[in-house]
């Protein structure tokens, strides 16, 4: 059977290889590397939890959240709207776009980070305000986006959320806030740590009109948004496996030199020490929050 091998990573008929297919006189030239290998990029994705490798269809199908283990991906504002509202609502306060005040540069100038983030996520900054429905309710919506500068809060930001606040106030619609943050923006200074103080007094205001404030914090939902927003709602609820705290776990363990408990700043933990008061899995937020809604307006 020794005229049935393959040589040369050709396909051979013959002893001497010039059947069709073959590399020899007569046959058509060998696929070069590039037509042999099977293009899978894009296609797959796996789960850094469970390590399992997922379709992307699949993951796309269960909301990007693994099949498996039920770690929940990050997801974009965009999503986020499309998860929670209905058809139809209007995107409203995208008008406002970042400076540099400082002139900051470091590894690179801010100027060339905010162009690099705006081109890739199509968004003037890491905010998305939208008003619509949440099923019967008309509400507005303040879904922050992650992968502009790792959903850090600096003057646009801090400026959106609070129109939103002040908009939700003056029509009387409740106000839903999704946090997905590292925390304020230290390119801006200063700047950034103002909206800590300008969004907290807008959602006192908000209490005081008696209109409901619902935050949902998303891995992962640290530093200064922490601080301030975030963790000041009628109703504060998280995802499962959120990282949510100030500092970072490694940041606390060299200050306090103690080993932290296990699950330490995640919402199941957090959720047990009275932070949170509930953990919502991703396929139940929308009809969660029409629940909580219907309770805070009876």
């Amino acid at each position: 059977m020794s005229w049935f091998k393959r040589e040369d990573g050709g396909n051979s008929n013959g002893p001497e290889g010039n059947g069709p297919g073959s590399n020899g006189p007569g046959g058509p030239e060998p696929p070069d590397d590039g037509e042999r290998r099977v293009r899978t990029e894009g296609l797959w994705t796996k789960c850094p939890s469970c390590r399992t490798v997922i379709f992307n269809a699949e993951l796309e199908a269960n909301l990007n959240v693994c099949p498996k283990c039920q770690h929940h991906f990050k997801i974009g504002a965009r999503q986020r709207l499309e998860l929670l509202l209905e058809p139809g609502y209007q995107l409203v306060d995208g008008n406002l776009r970042s400076t540099d005040p400082l002139n900051f540069t470091d590894v690179k100038p801010y100027k060339q980070r905010l162009r690099k983030a705006q081109e890739e996520t199509g968004l003037n900054d890491a905010i998305i305000n939208a008003v619509g429905r949440l099923g019967p309710h008309e509400v507005v919506l303040s879904a922050m986006e992650y992968a502009f500068i790792g959903g850090s809060m600096g003057a646009v930001v801090g400026e959106t959320i609070a129109r939103a606040v002040d908009r939700s106030r003056m029509e009387r619609k409740p106000l839903i806030i999704v946090a997905a943050s590292g925390g304020a923006r230290m390119m801006e200074g200063v700047v950034s740590l103002m909206q800590l103080a300008k969004i907290s007094t807008a959602l006192a205001q908000l209490d005081d009109a008696r209109v409901p404030y619902i935050c949902v914090l998303t891995d992962p939902t640290t530093g200064g948004v922490t601080a301030s927003f975030a963790m000041l709602g009628d109703l504060n609820i998280a995802e499962p496996g959120a990282l949510i705290g100030f500092a970072g776990p490694r940041v606390i363990e060299q200050t306090i030199r103690q080993k932290l408990p296990e699950g330490f700043q995640r919402s199941e933990f957090l959720l047990e020490k009275g932070f949170l008061d509930a953990v919502v899995h991703r396929r139940d937020l929308k009809s969660y929050l029409t629940r909580a809604l219907e309770f805070m307006r009876a």
